[in-house]
């Protein structure tokens, strides 16, 4: 079989890389309170060795885009099995200073206690971060975390993705710091009781939790309930 025509391209080719944010909720016990997580790597390799950043890295010739989002996260960190979605792409000159590299950047809501960091890879250290601590980040990764805390808190709003950082059950007090920790301010707590209970998308189980003063009831979210509602009324 004759090889078919070979094609050269006279234009430069920027490198193409993922980079994912993670971000995992944690619950509040004694002497701390409720925090939004996200994960990070401290970097072993330069550029920017020493320097904490988002996990990610190059995508491989032929290799789809969240076959290798999931690749890079797995090696760097050790978790694996999530869902990713698409958030943005950045790719503005200077971003990477070993040449012009465009990334595809991905978000994942998952619980910390079901994925435990553990570094590998070129990553020293693999860790759950407290949001409002993951600051100077390598590359444009400020940049990136900050596009994606922003369509976190835009989806809590009109999306159940909230109940994927939450355990298979929770509290109403637990879903509420949930939203009060991610959006970043305080909800009037009637209301959001009185919207959440509307809805119909939480399923009394029938269990309690104990707390420091009284036991708190426990819930866990339908997911067929939520489907056969309209779009619009998740609305929080």
């Amino acid at each position: 079989m004759t090889p078919g025509p070979l094609y050269t391209y006279r234009w430069p080719r920027p490198a193409l890389t993922v980079d994912i944010v993670v971000f995992g909720f944690a619950a509040g016990h004694a002497g701390s309170g409720p925090r939004l997580d996200v994960l990070l790597i401290e970097r072993d390799q330069a550029p920017f060795e020493g320097r904490r950043a988002l996990p990610g890295g190059f995508v491989g010739e032929h290799e789809d885009l969240e076959a290798a989002a999931l690749r890079e996260l797995e090696e760097e960190t050790s978790v694996r099995d999530v869902y990713l979605e698409q958030l943005y792409t950045f790719g503005a000159p200077g971003r990477d200073p070993r040449g012009h590299t465009v990334s595809v950047a991905y978000v994942a809501l998952v619980r910390p206690i079901d994925h435990p960091a553990l570094a590998a890879s070129d990553a020293r250290r693999a860790v759950w971060t407290p949001v409002e601590e993951a600051t100077d980040l390598a590359f444009d990764h400020d940049l990136i975390l900050k596009t994606a805390l922003a369509r976190l808190r835009a989806k809590l709003r009109y999306r159940p993705i909230g109940f994927s950082l939450l355990p298979d059950e929770f509290t109403l007090g637990e879903l509420q710091d949930l939203y009060e920790t991610a959006l970043g301010h305080e909800l009037d707590k009637r209301n959001f009781r009185k919207r959440v209970e509307q809805m119909g998308v939480l399923v009394p189980t029938g269990a309690k939790r104990r707390g420091p003063h009284r036991s708190a009831a426990l819930y866990r979210f339908d997911r067929a309930r939520y489907d056969a509602l309209d779009v619009e009324a998740f609305d929080l």
